[in-house]
């Protein structure tokens, strides 16, 4: 059970690297394909944002991966659950504002891997 709730913050911090690349690195060339739902000519004029919102992401990827290098268990369940807690939030919002696949890209695999944070 340890090494599968391990797994899972692995793949949401992997996962929110790739938003802060894609966000930050990747907005004007790889955005458009990612994000169709935009006009493409909105991805130049709001790549400062997107570079501030993949900053974020990449705080978020932070975190999760400091939890799993913490050898005190106490400690280390503590902080992945403050940083799962942060993603799943951020995923329920942008659920409800952007587009509702954000809960199943982002908020359910932190979800999930709270849910067995929780029961362990």
């Amino acid at each position: 059970m340890e090494i599968l709730i391990k797994i899972l913050i692995g793949l949401v911090a992997f996962l929110h690297f790739y938003f802060l690349y894609l966000e930050m690195f990747a907005w004007t060339t790889r955005g458009p394909k990612v994000f169709k739902s935009i006009p493409a000519t909105q991805f130049a004029t709001t790549k400062a944002m997107a570079g501030n919102q993949g900053l974020y992401n990449g705080f978020l990827a932070a975190g999760l991966v400091w939890a799993l290098l913490i050898t005190d268990p106490v400690w280390q369940r503590n902080v992945s659950l403050f940083f799962l807690t942060c993603v799943a939030i951020a995923g329920v919002y942008g659920a409800a504002t952007v587009s509702k696949r954000i809960f199943f890209i982002q908020a359910m695999p932190a979800l999930a891997a709270i849910g067995l944070l929780v029961v362990l």
